[in-house]
C-alpha cells in the first residue's frame, strides 16, 4: 500500500464522552463500571441504541461496549441517556485514564473486583495524570490468569501465591497486596510518564521497556504463566456467549437482559450471569464447535472509513474451510484493529474486493499473495493454503 493511500493511525480509542466518526456515523464507547452491565442498563443501551444510533453494538478487544451509526446531532441527547443510566464519566480525560480490564470471572468479595473498583476510583481522581489513550490497565486476579493475552500495560495478577504488579513487557513484577495494589499501579503509572514513555500522546509500557529503560526497585516477584482460551459455554458465573465478530443487533442486548446481569468481556463475548441456557438469538454463537469462532474480522467498508473492502461477508464464507486450530484475519486496511497480534493466515485488503494474504503476520506484513479476488477466494478458499 502507498504511502498516499496509507490508513489513519488516530493514536487513541473513542469514548463516550470523545467519539469517533466512522463510515456510518459516531462510534460511542461506553466503559461500563467494572465491566458490568444492569439488567436496566442493558434495557437502556439498547433502547438508546435504536433511537439515536443504527442498532448495532460493538464489543471492543477492552471489553467496551460500542454504539455505532450515532448520529452527530443526537449525541448530547445520548449522553444524557447514558448518564442517567450511569455509565458516563465526570469529563473526557476521566473516561479516558479510567482504562480498567478485569478478568469476568471475578467472584463478590474477590481480589479482582475489590482491587478493579479501587483503581478505577482512583484513576478517575488523578486528574494530574495524563496518559495515552490507549494505555490500560488489567485486573487478573484468579488462581490462573485469563488476561495474559490481552493488551494491557500494567497487570495486577496471582502468581505464585501472591498478587505481583508487573509492567508488561516485564519477565518480572511487584508483589503487592489487596490493599497496595491500586496505589502501586498509579505509582507505576507515574513512573512511566516521568520517565518518557509518553512523546507526542502516545506510548505503550512493552515498547518503553524494550529501550532499556530499568524499572523501579522491587520488581523482582516472577511472573505467572499461563494460557486460556474463551469459549462459550457455561463457566462459574453463568454462561459465555460469543458475538459474531464481536457486533450483536441492540434488541439481542435487551433479551439477553432477561436473563441476567451481563459481563462484558475482551474476547468479543459477553457473561450473562446465572444460567445454564441462552436462547438463539441474533448475533449469537452458542456452539464452540462454530467455525466463526476462528475468524477475526474488523468493521470493514463501508463502515470504517480507513477499510478499502468489505469484510465479514467474505469472513463468514470463509469461515467453514479454516482448517482447526487455525485462525483467519480479514483486514479492511493495513491497520489491523480488530486483531493486531500476528495470526496464522490474515487477508488485508487493498482495494475494492481486493486481498493480500499473509502468513503468520500482521496486516501490515508481507503478503505471500497479493491481488486476490474475493470472489476468487470464495470459489477457491483452498487459495488461504496454499504454500503452507
Amino acid at each position: 500500500m502507498s504511502a498516499a493511500a496509507a490508513p489513519k493511525v488516530y493514536g487513541w480509542c473513542p469514548g463516550a464522552l470523545r467519539p469517533m466518526m466512522s463510515g456510518d456515523g459516531l462510534v460511542v464507547r461506553v466503559r461500563a463500571p467494572l465491566g458490568r452491565l444492569s439488567v436496566a442498563q442493558a434495557r437502556g443501551v439498547a433502547r438508546l441504541s435504536q433511537e439515536y444510533g443504527n442498532g448495532l453494538l460493538d464489543i471492543s478487544a477492552r471489553a467496551n461496549l460500542q454504539m455505532r451509526g450515532i448520529r452527530e446531532e443526537a449525541h448530547e441527547e445520548l449522553i444524557a441517556g447514558l448518564r442517567g443510566l450511569g455509565l458516563i464519566d465526570p469529563d473526557p480525560r476521566a473516561e479516558a485514564r479510567r482504562n480498567v480490564i478485569l478478568a469476568p470471572f471475578w467472584q463478590e468479595g474477590g481480589d479482582t473486583r475489590a482491587i478493579a473498583s479501587e483503581l478505577s476510583a482512583a484513576l478517575t481522581a488523578a486528574t494530574d495524570l495524563s496518559l495515552p489513550g490507549k494505555f490500560g490497565f488489567a485486573v487478573d486476579c484468579g488462581e490462573t490468569p485469563v488476561l495474559q493475552d490481552t493488551a494491557a500495560d500494567i497487570r495486577i495478577e496471582r502468581a505464585g501465591g501472591q498478587l505481583v504488579l508487573r509492567a508488561d513487557g516485564a519477565e518480572t513484577g511487584k508483589a503487592v497486596t489487596r490493599e497496595s495494589a491500586a496505589e502501586e499501579a498509579l505509582s507505576l503509572a507515574r513512573w512511566f510518564v516521568e520517565t518518557g514513555g509518553v512523546t507526542d500522546g502516545r506510548g505503550r509500557m512493552k515498547l518503553h521497556l524494550a529501550k532499556g529503560i530499568a524499572l523501579p526497585a522491587g520488581h523482582t516477584a516472577p511472573r505467572a504463566i499461563a494460557s486460556f482460551t474463551a469459549k462459550p459455554g457455561i463457566v462459574s458465573a453463568g454462561r459465555l456467549a460469543a458475538l459474531e465478530f464481536g457486533q450483536m443487533p441492540a434488541a439481542t442486548l435487551a433479551q439477553l437482559a432477561d436473563h441476567g446481569e451481563i459481563r462484558l468481556t475482551p474476547w468479543r463475548m459477553l457473561l450473562v450471569e446465572g444460567p445454564k441456557d441462552l436462547p438463539p438469538l441474533p448475533g449469537l454463537i452458542l456452539d464452540a464447535t462454530d467455525p466463526r469462532l476462528q475468524v477475526v474480522a474488523c468493521t470493514g467498508a463501508p463502515g470504517c472509513l480507513q477499510a478499502l473492502s468489505s469484510t465479514r461477508s467474505l469472513a463468514r464464507e470463509l469461515a467453514p474451510f479454516i482448517p482447526a486450530g487455525t485462525r483467519l484475519h480479514v483486514s479492511g486496511c493495513t491497520k489491523g484493529c480488530a486483531c493486531p497480534r500476528t495470526a496464522p493466515l490474515t487477508l488485508t485488503a487493498t482495494g475494492q474486493n481486493e486481498f493480500s494474504l499473509i502468513r503468520n503476520g500482521t496486516a501490515a506484513d508481507q503478503p505471500l499473495k497479493t491481488r486476490l479476488s474475493a470472489d476468487a477466494l470464495r470459489a477457491a478458499p483452498e487459495l488461504l493454503r496454499e504454500g503452507s
